[in-house]
């Protein structure tokens, strides 16, 4: 019978000389790519093999890329049935759906306010950690995003880029635009939460709620008289205080 001993030998041998291999590739630091590691990137390369015929870009799959072929189409197939505001994507039709049912999931742990996206939340974090890293180098004030420091010197400048195509109105900020254009819409996307009242804006629902809560978060530091909104804490202070 043949003796499996030089057998043996031969493999211990092949296994030290690899690893001794290994360890060379490791000490040089040169990066040496393996057939297993060759096979895993053309596999990877090859899942994004659905491109654009605009752009050139490349998604992994046909939904990917019939999603992507919405942006130069510009169709919008999903439609909100509640203010009717459509869609390119249905990810994006469920996010603004918690307008409406205003659902906040993402409540910040330091003050206790809510957010409808976790993007929101992110942002709202700067303002406990008092990072302010974004400066105007027209008056010095700081930001903590770089979005409202551009917005802020815009109204240095004075330069509104949007416009309302019912008025012709212009304003500084897409956001701003996007409130006035409701006044000709009509559109009120933000309902109460304890009645069936609609109201154009955020702030107005929030503001309206309290009369339902009983919520009055603003109060006069010279008498203790507490109010539900800014504006009515501001007339008190200017009959009540200031002579």
């Amino acid at each position: 019978m043949r003796d499996p001993e030089p057998c043996r030998m031969k493999h211990t041998q092949q296994q030290t000389g690899l690893m001794k291999e290994k360890q060379h590739h490791v000490k040089t630091g040169e990066k040496h790519c393996t057939q297993t590691e060759s096979i895993y990137l053309l596999k990877r390369r090859d899942k994004k093999n659905f491109t654009c015929t605009q752009c050139g870009k490349s998604l992994a799959s046909n939904r990917g890329l019939e999603n992507h072929m919405r942006i130069h189409t510009g169709e919008k197939p999903f439609t909100c049935d509640q203010c009717g505001t459509s869609f390119t994507e249905t990810s994006h039709l469920k996010r603004h759906m918690n307008i409406h049912t205003g659902e906040k999931l993402h409540e910040c742990d330091q003050c206790g306010k809510t957010f409808l996206m976790a993007s929101g939340l992110k942002s709202h974090l700067k303002v406990h950690s008092e990072e302010k890293p974004h400066s105007c180098s027209l008056c010095g004030k700081s930001f903590s995003l770089l979005q409202h420091l551009k917005a802020h010197q815009k109204r240095h400048t004075g330069v509104r880029d949007y416009m309302c195509f019912e008025c012709e109105k212009t304003f500084i900020t897409a956001r701003d635009l996007t409130r006035h254009q409701r006044i000709h819409t009509g559109e009120k996307p933000y309902k109460c939460s304890h009645c069936d009242k609609r109201f154009s804006q955020s702030g107005s629902q929030k503001i309206h709620e309290r009369i339902h809560t009983g919520e009055k978060p603003y109060h006069c530091i010279a008498c203790g008289k507490r109010f539900s909104d800014l504006s009515n804490i501001c007339k008190h202070k200017k009959t009540c205080h200031i002579k």
